[in-house]
């Protein structure tokens, strides 16, 4: 399967998105007039070179001041003779870069004024980005990306300082999952623009599978930094047929809670959006007999599923494992009709395939099967063996 990396181990922003996509060998005369008819700006495209790094820069230069609502940018991005691909693209960018300062500012959309993200350069460069992206024909790619580089210190806006990220930046991180980290340089490097182009582009969960590399492209910002500051992506196959998820194993040992606080346990890490839950029998020290606690999660949960488990078990600490990630297979829910005496029942079935849609498991939902059951008077075991036949045939 072919696969996007996106590396902004220096941060991102528009312009070096746009720029690192040309890098690759998107059209840099196609990019260049739908960034000048999108915007009000004079567009130059040229190389240039970050600490021995070669890349491609480009530079906007507007040719006058403005302020725009959201719907006003919306309308023009909407009237562009441009694909529909690129327009769809472009609102969606715009509509997460709203929607995050609309709950930074506490406002609604209809009165949001993006000052900043609302001049000619800026919306030249997500239309520049989403034609780049899409004239490589990247929609059919899986794309993925390592932790974002922010920077360090504070970032200055018209209305104060700001630790970065910025509000904006932040809130899409949160809203998309996108992983980031601080440094390596002091300043801003990451733009609220570079954080909602990378959460439209960016489909691929976790982290990115082994890819055999086939091109590299490096999209310069505009200032010389420590580190080159430039934006990698890299295109490539992956050989994984399963999809990588990033998780955390959390663990503890009890020796004094009771079967029945274990039970309710279970239920109450599950609903908090735990992945998975194990109890484990185990003998502690003295020979006496106790429990471990292991907890399957998203990195982002491990705090909250470590306090539950404290809160519900009386434990002193809990262990959080770092793991690589893991593999798994992409899961689909469906539905088949099964005939039994005569009866016809509904049964609900979890389907997983691969990457290249291979199907590698069907299983039929307990719950369902054992309602069926009593309704036709079989064994569970008869309903469950006649679902995923069914199913099988189905979806196979």
């Amino acid at each position: 399967m072919k696969a996007i990396l996106f590396d902004p181990f220096s941060g991102a922003s528009g312009d070096m998105t746009t720029a690192c996509l040309i890098d690759m060998g998107a059209d840099a005369q196609k990019v260049k007039e739908a960034m000048e008819l999108a915007a009000d700006v004079d567009v130059e495209i040229s190389k240039t070179a970050r600490n021995g790094i070669s890349a491609s820069r480009v530079n906007v230069t507007t040719r006058k001041e403005g302020s725009l609502t959201l719907q006003e940018i919306i309308r023009r991005v909407k009237s562009l003779s441009l694909p529909d691909d690129v327009i769809s693209d472009a609102v969606s960018v715009f509509n997460i870069l709203g929607k995050a300062e609309a709950r930074v500012h506490g406002v609604t959309l209809e009165k949001l004024h993006f000052h900043e993200l609302g001049q000619e350069d800026a919306i030249a460069d997500i239309v520049g980005a989403c034609t780049a992206f899409h004239d490589l024909g990247l929609k059919k790619y899986r794309i993925y990306c390592t932790p974002i580089s922010v920077g360090k210190g504070f970032v200055e806006f018209s209305h104060g300082k700001f630790p970065v990220p910025a509000p904006a930046a932040l809130e899409i991180l949160n809203e998309y999952s996108l992983p980031w980290q601080y440094g390596p340089v002091d300043g801003e490097l990451l733009t609220p623009t570079g954080a909602a182009l990378l959460a439209c582009f960016v489909n691929g969960r976790g982290v990115c599978p082994p890819m055999r590399t086939e091109h590299v492209g490096y999209g310069a910002g505009g200032r010389e930094t420590s580190v080159p500051n430039v934006l990698r992506v890299i295109s490539g196959e992956i050989d994984e047929a399963l999809v990588s998820d990033r998780i955390e194993m959390l663990e503890t040992n009890v020796d004094d809670v009771t079967g029945q606080v274990l039970g309710n346990l279970i239920d109450e890490l599950l609903a908090a959006g735990a992945k998975d839950v194990s109890i484990i029998p185990a003998t502690m020290k003295k020979g006496r007999s106790g429990s471990i606690i292991q907890v399957i999660a998203k990195p982002s949960d491990s705090d909250m599923l470590a306090r539950k488990i404290i809160e519900e078990t009386g434990s002193l600490g809990v262990r959080i494992i770092p793991v690589k990630h893991r593999l798994i297979a992409q899961r689909e829910m469906g539905k088949v009709d099964i005939t039994i005496k005569g009866r016809v029942l509904l049964i609900a079935v979890k389907i997983a395939r691969d990457l290249h849609g291979v199907l590698l498991n069907i299983s039929a939902e307990f719950e369902d099967c054992k309602k069926a059951s009593h309704e036709a008077g079989v064994p569970v075991r008869e309903v469950i063996r006649l679902a995923e036949e069914e199913a099988h045939r189905v979806f196979s």
